[in-house]
């Protein structure tokens, strides 16, 4: 298992004087929550997701060596056009990664992205975008000590994810991917994020996520003054404890595959992050009406089929809809007959569980 310093490096046997790498990483789907943070991007409890597959963030970053070394320089266009309003986010990125890449400045980069979902369309989009600039960064770390191995390639990848957007530290490798040291998971660690590393049941292969975008507009509360409240909430302690259990419950629903389990703690999960910030000061609700209106209705069909169904939801509006691949004709269906008209312009995104990161 690394530690923080394992991943500052002491010297590079190459040198390089400009290229460019491209890199996608997907968004994710916590299934455990994380939710409050101690200094430095350390969560307060451990948390499990699902990677998704075609909610991504594509990156292309060009770099060329520069003379004045003090400062870090670079450009960064979302979808071919100047982003200004993104770029303190960078920098303050690059101040936070700096150590554990000291030739940062000694570039001018290029960050060019997109995203191949629709722009403010309410899926988070720093998870992915952190993690796919963090891929191509590494490569470039890679490139300088091409003795790195796999192992630490990916697992500084994620570190320097998390230093960007936390969750973006679950979108580096693996279909199931934990995030915090848990007693019963091998390796797992607070500093990055790892591959699931037992069994994982058949009914969980090509799980799919169908995502209800009931709300499109700017998050009401931003992650960081959410995980912020948690440092002084009446019941966060019980609620880091609960995480940690609810975890331990789901490695042995993994392994033996019972969705009726599995549907308790994701929706329960679900709903005590919203409970979480219901009970802070100050309180906000990012339930709308027409959430409720859909959780009602997963709850009736999954009631009356005994198709098992089950939805999350992130810090936002929008409904996650968790189902397995042989149940996927009959959920669609009844998505479109039933839970459309909820949507905001009846926009909702078919996805399913991926594998990570990829170097186009």
């Amino acid at each position: 298992m690394f530690t923080a310093n394992d991943f500052i490096p002491t010297s590079y046997s190459e040198s390089i004087e400009s290229g460019n790498f491209q890199w996608s990483a997907p968004s994710n789907i916590a299934l455990v929550k994380y939710w409050g943070k101690k200094a430095n991007q350390i969560p307060a409890n451990p948390s499990v997701s699902f990677t998704l597959n075609n909610c991504k963030t594509i990156t292309k970053l060009a770099f060329a060596k520069k003379q004045n070394t003090d400062n870090f320089s670079f450009d960064l266009f979302f979808e071919g056009k100047p982003k200004e309003d993104f770029k303190p986010k960078i920098q303050k990125f690059f101040e936070r990664i700096e150590i554990y890449l000291p030739f940062l400045k000694n570039y001018h980069f290029t960050i060019d992205t997109q995203n191949t979902f629709p722009h403010s369309s309410g899926i988070a989009s720093s998870a992915s975008g952190m993690a796919a600039l963090a891929m191509n960064l590494m490569s470039l770390e890679k490139a300088l000590n091409p003795a790195m191995t796999e192992d630490y390639f990916y697992q500084k990848a994620s570190l320097l994810a998390r230093l960007g957007s936390g969750s973006a530290c679950r979108s580096v490798k693996g279909q199931v991917v934990t995030w915090g040291q848990q007693t019963n998971i091998e390796r797992s660690s607070d500093l990055y994020g790892v591959e699931f590393p037992y069994n994982i049941h058949e009914n969980f292969k090509n799980y799919q996520d169908t995502i209800l975008l009931v709300d499109k507009g700017e998050k009401q509360v931003s992650s960081t003054v959410g995980h912020d409240l948690m440092h002084n909430h009446p019941f966060a302690e019980r609620r880091f404890a609960q995480a940690h259990e609810n975890l331990d419950k789901l490695i042995v629903i993994f392994e033996n595959g019972n969705l009726d389990e599995f549907i308790k703690i994701v929706e329960s999960e679900a709903l005590t992050l919203h409970a979480m910030m219901m009970t802070s000061m100050p309180y906000f609700i990012l339930m709308k009406p027409n959430t409720l209106q859909i959780i009602n209705k997963i709850w009736k069909f999954r009631n009356e089929t005994q198709i098992p169904v089950c939805f999350t939801l992130d810090a936002g509006a929008n409904v996650h809809v968790l189902y397995p691949n042989k149940d996927k004709e009959s959920v669609l269906q009844f998505i479109k007959d039933e839970l459309v008209g909820y949507c905001q312009n009846g926009q909702y995104l078919c996805d399913e569980i991926g594998t990570g990161a990829m170097q186009l």
